[in-house]
């Protein structure tokens, strides 16, 4: 089985989204340079921001085709995230909602690359 190192996208200002990601990993980049920018999240997986304009091979993709999922604990904890990111300003494209697995909300990243966080039911419950 092969094992997924990182999570690139491809973004507009690396700047302005190393900022947006620090915000809401609540961490500060692993690795730094011009046109690129490394976080370490858990299991050994990165996410990394590349400045799209100097992708090689070039990409025109832009976000929004793709989200990435942040799984919490518990309602508790989905709901101090919503209110602390509401609190400052990010953009939320979804309000917590229940869906048929749990509850949820969505944010948009400076490029529109979607963030959505949930809390599955509990199904031994049911």
């Amino acid at each position: 089985m092969l094992t997924i190192d990182s999570i690139i996208l491809y973004v507009e200002d690396i700047q302005i989204s190393q900022r947006f990601y620090e915000t809401v990993l609540t961490c500060k980049a692993s690795e730094r340079s011009p046109s690129f920018v490394s976080f370490n999240l858990e299991h050994s997986t990165m996410l990394e921001l590349k400045q799209r304009d100097n992708a090689l091979p070039y990409s025109d993709i832009k976000g929004g085709g793709a989200e990435l999922s942040i799984a919490v604990n518990n309602q508790e904890t989905l709901m101090a995230l919503y209110h602390n990111w509401h609190s400052q300003g990010i953009p939320f494209i979804q309000t917590p909602t229940r869906l048929i697995f749990g509850i949820t909300f969505v944010i948009v990243d400076p490029d529109n690359h979607r963030i959505r966080v949930f809390v599955e039911d509990d199904i031994t419950a049911k």
